[in-house]
């Protein structure tokens, strides 16, 4: 049923075979649309899928002419390629073992992912962009998620490109056929960085590895609580505890890579069960 004020909003259009039934209040994936401005996904949304669709598979056509990924020779079990690589989609995973233990590169980081995947639809309180895309309304969230992103790929791109024999760092323009002298990277713990520079023992030197990492965290956690409160009482106080868990653990990752790469820094936490 229709009343006055509704045909005063919504007006009749000639052109369509279907009106305006009643005007229901509350809210909807789609936000800020009347009824006049919506279109069909048939043929509006498909026919550009499907030309788009169309034109990759034609430029991969065109690109596999010039560019060519010819096979290798047969596996041979007695001879291990030197550099050994993993498949593109595992490379990032294969470098973030340069930067950390096996088990903590190999099984906690790629847990944490997959967790954290699947828990921040659940800790994400912010209604705006469902069913729409907004960036101006969702800057950290995609900012977030962006830079997760991009992290991983540029594991990925420095495991490609960047890694030659004995994993080795490479500069597109070094020769990969000629072996790096290991001498000419040291990588040390950060706690000995410590000992040289404070005159302090081994013990003291973790000890302010252990206080610096904790710190780490909780001055993160702190920083929105007491600086964004907005932020904090939106979330919840475990809704807040769990997301910027995984935010502070993604940003360390790649801190303790700029440390590894630019400053030689192995570890930063020594510990007998697991070295971070």
């Amino acid at each position: 049923m229709e009343n006055k004020v509704t045909r005063e909003i919504f007006p009749r259009d000639a052109r369509k075979s279907y009106g305006l039934v009643e005007l229901m209040k509350g809210s909807t994936p789609i936000v800020k649309k009347e009824p006049e401005d919506t279109v069909y996904t048939w043929p509006n949304l498909i026919m550009i899928e499907l030309i788009c669709a169309l034109l990759i598979t034609a430029g991969l056509i065109i690109l596999v002419q010039f560019v060519h990924a010819p096979l290798r020779s047969l596996a041979d079990p007695s001879t291990t390629p030197n550099p050994m690589r993993a498949p593109w989609y595992f490379l990032g995973l294969q470098e973030l073992l340069v930067y950390f233990d096996p088990w903590y590169a190999g099984v906690v980081l790629p847990g944490m992912i997959i967790v954290g995947l699947m828990t921040f639809p659940y800790v994400d309180t912010n209604p705006k962009g469902v069913g729409y895309y907004t960036f101006s309304e969702r800057k950290f969230a995609i900012f977030n998620y962006s830079f997760g992103f991009a992290l991983w790929w540029v594991t990925i791109v420095i495991g490609t490109y960047l890694r030659g024999l004995d994993w080795q760092w490479y500069w597109p323009w070094s020769d990969h056929l000629v072996h790096m002298n290991p001498a000419l990277v040291t990588l040390v713990p950060l706690h000995i960085v410590f000992v040289n520079l404070l005159h302090v023992s081994k013990d003291v030197g973790k000890a302010l590895c252990d206080v610096l990492f904790f710190a780490y965290f909780a001055v993160g956690m702190a920083i929105p609580y007491f600086f964004m409160r907005k932020f904090y009482d939106s979330l919840g106080g475990a809704r807040y505890f769990v997301f910027m868990l995984f935010f502070l653990s993604m940003m360390g990752v790649a801190l303790k890579i700029v440390l590894r790469l630019l400053f030689n820094i192995k570890y930063i936490v020594v510990t007998p069960w697991i070295n971070v």
